[in-house]
């Protein structure tokens, strides 16, 4: 019999599986569950992408492309990077098209960490940047962002973390789970604390589009100095609702992005080709489609967190991103037991905090890319339980 246990990498074994699918999967066992769980958009992917994919499948391209992706939707990425963000990125070397921006995530973190090389990472945040650091053999250095800051990093907590090991700034803003953003001001500090070091910000900014009132979103890459030490990370998923066509991109110098491209290239090859060819169709048509959508998000996010309120949970308004993030502290419960004791008694899926990191205790993660009806239907539940209690 094979001994598993000697077979398998400890590092592997020791990662938990992942705190958002976890009720997930409880709930999908369940009948008349309501999930607020997901961060999927409920919108079709726009009519005129689908359409492009449907019809690079006819003229039957379906061959690999170029490792980077096809030079077409690199250019169409750097275009619209400079006509949103003002932001220069040459589509020759210095954009790479990738399964996702998890895997620009994994990919920029496995080209830089050696063994020992601490990451620092502000939580509540996704859940993948702690173990894609593990499994490269850094240092995950948590910084635990707070509510009262509006759960911002601020300069002071950021100096204070940062040792001669220090490799890598994630920067996880418009933020999942909290909807916090970093506004200019906010940037403008944490680059001046950076300018003069050697560290690389890996900017994750896949809801960039979604960020609500007056507010657009500022790229870290944007403050001076600090585009040539940037891996900005972005995709399709969010803004175009696009989840299942599986694209993102990631951009920056070209001496990382050569070395993310050779990663990328044994592991991945290139990323799948009818996802391309309708991508550019989204960067080249779609705004109209991307403003209407965001416009819902906003009624939607009013609606969640007014709700919340009523019915005595105190939560701040998320800013960007597509999530409430309620404190459930007056319940006396633990974010865990809040939302196990939830999904059994009023059959709402809610995600813990704690799946965000331990700074989450105490709050539970809200997704709003459901309908007013589904929306207005779950507070409807948790308000009973919270009356049971």
């Amino acid at each position: 019999m094979i001994d598993y246990d000697k077979i398998l990498n400890p590092s592997v074994r020791a990662i938990r599986p992942s705190g958002i699918r976890k009720f997930f999967d409880i709930a999908a066992t369940m009948e008349d569950v309501i999930s607020l769980g997901v961060g999927e958009p409920d919108f079709r992917t726009p009519w005129q992408i689908r359409n492009a994919g449907i019809k690079s499948l006819e003229q039957s391209r379906t061959k690999y492309t170029s490792n980077s992706g096809l030079a077409a939707l690199r250019r169409e990425i750097s275009a619209y990077l400079k006509r949103k963000y003002s932001l220069s990125y040459d589509p020759q070397g210095e954009i790479l098209v990738t399964v996702g921006g998890s895997e620009a995530i994994d990919m920029a973190l496995r080209a830089v960490l050696c063994p020992g090389d601490e990451v620092i990472i502000p939580q509540p945040s996704y859940v993948c940047y702690e173990p894609i650091t593990v499994l490269c053999g850094g240092v995950p250095v948590i910084l635990e962002t707070k509510a009262e800051h509006d759960f911002k990093i601020t300069p002071e907590e950021l100096t204070a973390l940062i040792t001669p090991k220090t490799k890598v700034l994630i920067l996880p803003y418009p933020c999942n789970p909290t909807g916090a953003i970093l506004e200019k001001e906010d940037l403008e500090k944490i680059a001046d604390v950076l300018r003069d070091k050697d560290i690389l910000v890996v900017s994750d900014e896949i809801y960039s589009e979604l960020t609500f009132g007056s507010r657009e979103h500022v790229s870290i890459a944007q403050m001076d100095g600090m585009k040539e030490r940037c891996i900005v990370v972005n995709g399709f998923s969010k803004t175009f609702s696009m989840t299942g066509w599986r694209l993102g991109f990631a951009c920056g110098p070209s001496p990382i992005l050569s070395q993310i491209t050779k990663i990328h290239q044994f592991a991945i090859m290139c990323a799948p080709t009818t996802s391309q060819y309708a991508a550019i169709e989204a960067l080249r048509s779609c705004d109209e489609a991307v403003a209407s959508m965001k416009e819902e998000y906003d009624l939607r996010r009013k609606l969640i967190v007014n709700g919340f309120r009523r019915i005595g949970l105190e939560c701040r308004e998320p800013k960007g991103a597509f999530y409430a993030f309620p404190s459930i502290r007056s319940t006396g419960l633990s974010s865990e037991d809040f939302c196990e004791k939830l999904l059994y008694a009023e059959k709402v899926a809610l995600v813990p905090g704690t799946a965000f990191g331990k700074g989450g205790e105490g709050f539970v993660r809200a997704s709003y890319c459901y309908s007013l009806e589904h929306i207005t239907e779950a507070l409807q539940r948790v308000e009973r339980f919270l009356k049971s209690l």
